[in-house]
């Protein structure tokens, strides 16, 4: 086995066993695999692995990844008699980086999903340059749930109005909300952390504003997923505990 295929094994376990320290099914917590600054060859391994959700922070690198693995998949499925549009529709993408205005068109014509999502307009541009063929995007609000003067993302008293507004929007599917929250000093302190987010979703899904319940809560990375899990993630985030780490600097 590679590398990447033993960190995917070793991080799947992370998952089951921290689910059932907490109580809950694992199948409720989906892994996204993390790949930014790592090549498409990186990638093809976790594919090759069963691994199918892939995280990309910076747009022009994702875009660039997906069109490679697109074709790469499309050629095998040429090769096996598939269909190579089934081929390329097995890998689902996801930009959990800051997005620019100058960028929304690359994103909304390439990724599945946009997690990143604070503020309004970009959210229009999304929905304006979404291509019709395409199903809607994906859309997780992104919470600055402690302040971080370096984090991107809405103050949680902002959540709620730009949810409903999000709804509003065609070609957009609002799932819910990611947050990346300063590193907690131990378990304790990171589940707190969490379940601040947790209750920014149970109230607005129990408020009945959107007229469909968020289902997704992004919270947790190679450190502290454990906690995020406890406190109700549904999907976890995680680059370092599988593809090693960063070739370079990732703000």
């Amino acid at each position: 086995m590679t590398t990447i295929v033993l960190n995917l094994q070793r991080v799947r376990e992370r998952i089951t066993t921290a689910c059932v320290a907490a109580g809950r099914d694992p199948a409720c917590v989906r892994l996204l695999a993390v790949s930014k600054t790592f090549g498409a060859d990186a990638v093809m391994e976790a594919l090759l692995a069963g691994q199918r959700a892939f995280g990309e922070n910076y747009i022009a690198e994702g875009v660039e990844k997906i069109l490679l693995l697109r074709a790469w998949q499309a050629g095998q499925g040429a090769q096996s008699g598939e269909q190579s549009g089934a081929a390329a529709n097995a890998l689902e993408w996801h930009c959990i980086g800051p997005v620019q205005s100058n960028k929304t068109r690359l994103v909304a014509e390439h990724f599945d999903w946009v997690q990143s999502v604070d503020r309004l307009k970009i959210a229009q541009r999304l929905s304006e340059q979404r291509p019709p063929h395409l199903p809607p995007l994906q859309i997780c609000l992104q919470v600055n749930v402690d302040g971080g003067v370096n984090k991107s993302g809405l103050t949680p008293a902002d959540v709620q109005a730009l949810a409903q507004e999000v709804t509003q929007l065609p070609r957009l599917a609002l799932r819910g909300l990611m947050a990346i929250p300063e590193p907690a000093i131990n378990f304790i302190a990171a589940c707190a952390l969490h379940k601040r987010v947790k209750a920014i979703f149970d109230h607005i899904n129990s408020s009945g504003v959107l007229p469909v319940p968020m289902d997704t809560l992004s919270l947790g990375m190679t450190a502290d997923l454990e906690a995020a899990i406890h406190a109700g993630s549904t999907m976890v985030r995680v680059g370092t505990a599988i593809f090693g780490g960063r070739s370079r600097a990732t703000g």
